[in-house]
Formats: structure tokens, C-alpha cells, sequence
């Protein structure tokens, strides 16, 4: 239960709330089946939630607060772990992002995560994962918006963004969703702390054909270079490959557009989506 983890307690936020629906059940002898009918939800759902498979939906976590006799405890639980539901090996990406000082990030197919809107990032969730529940969709989606707090606070980053201009013509969700995101490029883009650049495809063979970012820190902690597969994502802090990425980030900022062209070039292509 709740104060009987044990080191091996699991980071991904649904397997950890499902760790502690299934061993509060077994603690009070009863079966998936057994919880699933004080709870009112199948068999199915009950094993799903205990695998880690999804998170348990609030409704649900309120309902366990009742069969188990905890009031409050699971609802809370259920909050905690949307807030560490991310894959396992983002987790580390998440929390370098909340504490960098300045983020370079290279977009070449979409738009950054931080800088996704709901109606972008749900199109980007469904395409990826369509045979996902829509509400783990929209969890999916919560969380990634939650990201922007990052930008929010007293002194944010300086995020600084190079878009392959596939971004900006690659087709995500329909052209109105196209043109609310680019809209929000534009508004996003009016902060001081926040830098947006096009390479356009007129400037060739790209420097990288990979995504990436490098995030910085000050106070002599060294930068890290973050990279994504299909499938997983590393943080590397290995003072080469860092190097090597920075003098990558630089080839790439040199063949882009200037900031105030990129802005021109976003409005106009906004423009079109939404004509």
C-alpha cells in the first residue's frame, strides 16, 4: 500500500497508481472482478489500470477511495500520477526542461511539443497511437500542454526554435488546425524569451535530418544534448557529442531565415491554411 513501496516503485504515472490499486486489493482479498463491480467498471478495465496500460480515469480513483475505505487517498494518487505519466524514459527529458536556462531546439517534421496547441497535438496523439482510447489520447494531450508551464514562470528559459518549414506546410489535423497553430507561433513568438527561425527549403541539405535540442544550464553545469527514436528518447552528456550538436545547432541557425523573415514567412503560410 501507500506506505509499503518499495525501491522498485515504478516512474511511469499509470503503472505507479496501478501498482497501489493492486496491492491495496490484494490486501483486502478482493479479485479485479470483485473491485471492478464495487467500482462499477469491467473486469478488463480493473487488469488494464494494475498493468500500467492506462490511467485510471478520476471516476475511477474516487470509486477505489470508497471500496478500499481510504477517502481521498486514491483521488490524490490519481493526481500524482498524471503529473508523472509521461513513458519512463521522457521523465529525465521533462525534468532537465523545467530547470534549463536556455533550450535550442531543431524541428524538422513538427512542431515542438511546448509549442504545440490541444486541437495540433491531439491530431499528432490519434495519427501516432489510433487505436488509443480517446480519453488516453486526451491525457496524452493534457500532459503535453502542461509543458508550456515551463514558460510561465518568473525567469523561463530562452527557447529558441528552428522549424524545418515542413512544419509549417506538413498538414497535421486539417487546414483550421494548421492555421490556429501557426496563430499561436505568431502570439508565442512575441515574448522576449522565445525565438523562432524557418529553414526554409530553399536552403538545401539540412545540417541535421534528425530532431534535437541542447539544453543549458549556468552555474558550470554542463550542457546536454537531447535526441528521440520512434520509440525512446536519451539524454547525452557526453562533452562531444554536445559539442559536436551545438556547432550543428549553429550550421542550421546560419542557414535559416532571420527571426523577423521567419515571422513574415510563418503569417503567410498561416494565411493560406486558413484561405
Amino acid at each position: 500500500m501507500a506506505g509499503d513501496q518499495s525501491e522498485a516503485t515504478p516512474l511511469n504515472g499509470a503503472a505507479y497508481f496501478g501498482t497501489e490499486v493492486r496491492e491495496w486489493r490484494v490486501h483486502l482479498g478482493l479479485s479485479q472482478r470483485e473491485l471492478g463491480e464495487k467500482a462499477t467498471y469491467g473486469q478488463q478495465y480493473v487488469a488494464k489500470v494494475e498493468a500500467g496500460e492506462r490511467l485510471a480515469s478520476l471516476e475511477f480513483a474516487v470509486a477505489c477511495d470508497k471500496a478500499f475505505g481510504a477517502p481521498g487517498t486514491f483521488a490524490r494518487l490519481r493526481e500524482r500520477a498524471a503529473r508523472r505519466g509521461y513513458p519512463e524514459w521522457f521523465e529525465p527529458y521533462v525534468r532537465l526542461e523545467q530547470r534549463a536556462t536556455t533550450i535550442l531546439d531543431y524541428s524538422p517534421a513538427l512542431v515542438m511539443g511546448i509549442l504545440q496547441t490541444e486541437r495540433y497535438a491531439h491530431a499528432v496523439f490519434r495519427k501516432a497511437h489510433p487505436r488509443d482510447d480517446l480519453d488516453v489520447t486526451a491525457e496524452k494531450v493534457a500532459r503535453r500542454l502542461k509543458r508550456r508551464e515551463v514558460m510561465e514562470v518568473e525567469n523561463p528559459p530562452l527557447l529558441w526554435v528552428i522549424l524545418d518549414e515542413a512544419c509549417l506546410r506538413r498538414m497535421i489535423g486539417g487546414p483550421e488546425v494548421m492555421g490556429e497553430q501557426l496563430a499561436h507561433l505568431l502570439r508565442e513568438a512575441e515574448s522576449p524569451h522565445v525565438t523562432l527561425q524557418v529553414l526554409p527549403f530553399g536552403a538545401g541539405a539540412p545540417a541535421s535530418h534528425f530532431a534535437f535540442n541542447v539544453m543549458k544550464f549556468g552555474d558550470d553545469e554542463p550542457d546536454v544534448l537531447y535526441v528521440e527514436n520512434p520509440v525512446s528518447g536519451q539524454v547525452i552528456d557526453s562533452a562531444a557529442s554536445v559539442a559536436d550538436a551545438n556547432v550543428t545547432y549553429d550550421r542550421l541557425r546560419a542557414d535559416a531565415l532571420s527571426p523577423e523573415a521567419s515571422l513574415a514567412l510563418i503569417r503567410k503560410v498561416m494565411e493560406e491554411w486558413i484561405s
